[in-house]
């Protein structure tokens, strides 16, 4: 609880999900939050919660694809806190198809918004996170980060890019004596809406790629909130959210590069 009492922690995508339930819960643990997100109606929902249980966050419409609003967003953050200790890049979106499939502009916003979206926000407040002494960077990466899968070449690419980001940036800190933590976040399967808001390529079912997701999302965001605090709290290098994220992270340790053959296996098999 101390770790978090106190400080001023920056939420990204705070409209729903882990990033509203991270915002809850850091605001439970004593934290003064600044959240944020393109969604005008979900941002205003995350702040009523806020706001019913005794918080007072800083709110903004934010898209973190676009660096001089960043820019300036960490103005107004600091104006208003005065000072900022953590940031949560939580803020992403997801695109599913072939990449033979895909057009180049799908890609490329899945990369705007889920790696430069991670690099705006990082660079932009990580000298407010030395300035204060006690600095946490939480870059929210995913199990599509530690293993590819067909279909999901734009998520991966992104994914892959926050984690190898965050990875550097984390040892640099520690190489030239910062006082600031890294921590990279690979969620499994969260009950959120990433897959309800998903685009894809033509031609596939919205509809049954949402039903999918839903049967293999098992953990709450509320609990992948409570699974990312504590593994922030202890300095961890890398918090793995799930039995699926683990068993994914195991295998790739295991088997190495022979995971692709078996993944692409088991998608041809199930038609994916």
């Amino acid at each position: 609880m101390t770790y978090f009492t106190g400080k001023v922690a920056v939420v990204t995508g705070a409209g729903s999900g882990i990033g509203r339930a991270l915002a809850a819960e850091l605001a439970v643990r004593g934290t003064r939050v600044a959240i944020s997100d393109v969604d005008a109606e979900g941002l205003a929902a995350t702040e009523r919660l806020l706001v019913d249980r005794g918080a007072r966050p800083h709110a903004a419409l934010l898209d973190v694809s676009e660096r001089p609003r960043v820019v300036e967003y960490a103005r107004e953050v600091i104006d208003h806190f005065g000072v900022v200790h953590q940031i949560y890049n939580n803020a992403g979106i997801a695109f599913t198809g072939d990449i033979e499939a895909m057009d180049v502009t799908h890609l490329e916003r899945v990369m705007d918004v889920d790696y430069w979206g991670v690099v705006h926000g990082t660079q932009v407040f990580l000298p407010h996170l030395i300035a204060s002494g006690d600095g946490h960077v939480v870059n929210v990466s995913s199990v599509f980060g530690i293993i590819a899968v067909p279909s999901q070449g734009a998520y991966n690419a992104a994914k892959f890019a926050v984690r190898g980001f965050t990875e550097a940036l984390r040892m640099e800190m520690q190489a030239r004596g910062r006082p600031v933590k890294v921590t990279c976040v690979h969620p499994g399967g969260i009950r959120t809406n990433v897959a309800r808001n998903a685009r894809q390529v033509e031609g596939l079912d919205h509809d049954a790629l949402v039903s999918s997701f839903d049967r293999v999302a098992r953990t709450s965001p509320e609990r992948a909130a409570d699974v990312i605090l504590a593994g922030v709290a202890k300095n961890r290098a890398r918090v793995l959210i799930g039995a699926d994220a683990r068993a994914i992270d195991l295998l790739a340790r295991v088997t190495g590069p022979h995971y692709q053959r078996i993944v692409a296996r088991l998608a041809g098999r199930s038609g994916l």
